[in-house]
């Protein structure tokens, strides 16, 4: 799918089908953006037609599943075919799983958070980011989480999981900070997304209790990157607090704190 250049900047949005992934493929055709969005799921392809009525630039939809590795390699494929370069890349795509480790989650689920939130992650910025390094410019946004700031129980895979995001994005940040590629990490807490209905967790404290405005969290962020901040604690006050306090209470405390939350029932 050979594009002609229009003169505008290119990016890929990973997860854009909804949520916060949908919301910053919104920033990024306002702010004048062509885009390649992709996700597993059919509604990629309305996600992709509404940015084009809204925001008047060029719209690639990818339908792929970057948990697998033949994913990941039809995305990066796709992103070649246009034969334009990515000035900016938002790796969004990712997934929990709720309930207990032992006995309350399924382990193909548990993987699937793997190798979606971890190993897509990897696989797409190994692939991608040398592009960005040999022109000497580009803006990279990984979508981490407070989950990464605290252990997780009863969501143990997934908090582990943007741990490592968090890890990553910051280490990424400081070997890249000469080359004239910015990275940032995007911290949102609670969502109103599909999240909590695909990892089971509407009967917890955290499923059933306000969420943030994801349209509000990808502005957020979409400005952090824009800026080259190194994080942004996205969404409510709470959140920055959480973030904050997160630096100081001990793992003990922060895991009780979670179990409350997101305990199976617990929103009842």
């Amino acid at each position: 799918m050979t594009t002609p250049t229009t003169g505008r900047p290119s990016a890929l949005v990973t997860g854009a089908s909804s949520g916060i992934g949908y919301e910053l493929a919104v920033q990024f055709a306002e702010h004048g953006f062509d885009l390649i969005v992709a996700a597993e799921d059919a509604g990629i392809t309305a996600a992709a037609d509404k940015l084009r009525r809204d925001g008047g630039v060029q719209i690639h939809p990818v339908r792929v599943d970057l948990s697998t590795e033949q994913g990941v390699e039809e995305l990066v494929s796709a992103v070649a075919a246009t034969g334009r370069p990515l000035d900016a890349l938002a790796l969004n795509a990712g997934r929990g799983a709720g309930g207990a480790f032992v006995g309350g989650t399924d382990l193909r689920d548990e993987l699937e958070v793997v190798d979606l939130n971890v190993r897509s992650t990897v696989h797409l910025a190994k692939r991608l980011l040398p592009g960005m390094v040999e022109r000497g410019a580009g803006r990279v946004l990984f979508t981490s989480s407070i989950a990464s700031t605290m252990p997780g129980p009863f969501q143990a895979v997934y908090n582990a999981s943007k741990s490592f995001v968090q890890s990553f994005a910051e280490a990424l940040r400081n070997e890249l900070k000469d080359s004239g590629v910015t990275v940032t990490a995007l911290m949102p807490g609670p969502t109103d997304t599909a999240f909590f209905d695909r990892a089971e967790m509407r009967d917890t404290r955290v499923g059933s209790g306000k969420k943030d405005d994801p349209a509000e969290v990808a502005a957020q962020g979409f400005a952090a990157m824009m800026r080259g901040d190194q994080t942004v604690t996205a969404g409510s006050l709470i959140n920055k607090v959480q973030t904050a306090a997160g630096k100081i209470i001990p793992d003990k405390l922060k895991s009780e704190q979670h179990r409350l939350m997101a305990k199976p029932g617990s929103g009842d």
